[in-house]
């Protein structure tokens, strides 16, 4: 929703983009879901909607392009090797510490094909969250572009879709906030420009553990659409009237798109719902 009013109250096109690179984690009829939701609530695409799956031959022109101009190197670690290494070296979980940086292992063979993440600090500002500087090193080492079993990485994949879309405003997740920074970096290698981007706080559960399937979050009920876009609109800060929750759904987005002000989301990542 808010991605939605803030490409309307600029005049702008709102894109659906179905990320669905993990191909065998994906739910048949998922999409179609999300797409029957989104238009219940009277969201809409301006653009034929894109699929990630469709999109391998993009991906793999962008990885051939950064392994031809030396920005990543292949690997042979598993998640096991990357564990054991990272408890050894005081690394912080996830992090990589550079094993085949510098070449394979002897008797090992290529597993997946990261990164090589300069030592530098990327900086950007958010239209919400104001200045970030985010250490690459310390946030994401060298990371993954094609993973072990063949498939893209949601980073190159995702940089790769918002040049070839023309994608000039990102809103989201205060979640992915730090993958900004990565992202960012990615366009610099590849030569295209980083879009704006606008983070959005984040609704947890009491616990702060994020609303979502895997933690089991209530689905939206399309048949109370008005009543819970209003109650989103006060989420992200704006103000509805009370009398708006009854009114037609095509009134009610017409007051949401005239009266968005960015200046009142808050800029806190993350609110608890009780």
């Amino acid at each position: 929703m808010g991605s939605y009013l803030d490409a309307r109250a600029q005049d702008g096109r709102w894109l659906v983009r179905i990320e669905d690179l993990d191909a065998p984690r994906a739910q048949p009829g998922a999409a179609a879901d999300i797409l029957a939701t989104l238009a219940a609530f009277g969201l809409h695409s301006d653009e034929p909607v894109v699929y990630q799956q469709q999109r391998g031959h993009h991906y793999r022109q962008a990885l051939q392009r950064l392994e031809a101009l030396g920005h990543c190197y292949p690997c042979a670690c598993s998640r096991r090797d990357i564990r054991q290494l990272g408890a050894a070296t005081g690394l912080p979980p996830g992090i990589y510490p550079g094993t085949c940086r510098d070449g394979l292992p002897p008797g090992r063979r290529a597993r997946a094909t990261r990164l090589r993440v300069p030592e530098r600090a990327i900086g950007f500002h958010d239209r919400v969250q104001g200045r970030q500087e985010v250490w690459l090193p310390g946030e994401f080492g060298d990371f993954i572009l094609k993973r072990a079993d063949g498939l893209f990485a949601y980073q190159l994949a995702v940089v790769v879709d918002d040049a070839l879309q023309g994608i000039t405003h990102v809103v989201r997740g205060a979640d992915l906030l730090n993958a900004s920074a990565a992202q960012i970096l990615l366009h610099e290698l590849l030569g295209s420009s980083p879009p704006t981007y606008l983070h959005l706080p984040v609704a947890a559960d009491p616990s702060g553990a994020k609303l979502s399937k895997q933690t089991h979050a209530r689905a939206v009920d399309p048949g109370r659409a008005v009543p819970t876009l209003c109650q989103v609109m006060g989420f992200l800060g704006q103000r509805p009237p009370p009398g708006l929750q009854t009114a037609p759904l095509q009134d009610f987005w017409r007051w949401a798109i005239t009266h968005w002000r960015v200046e009142r989301v808050p800029a806190t990542r993350l609110i608890r719902q009780h």
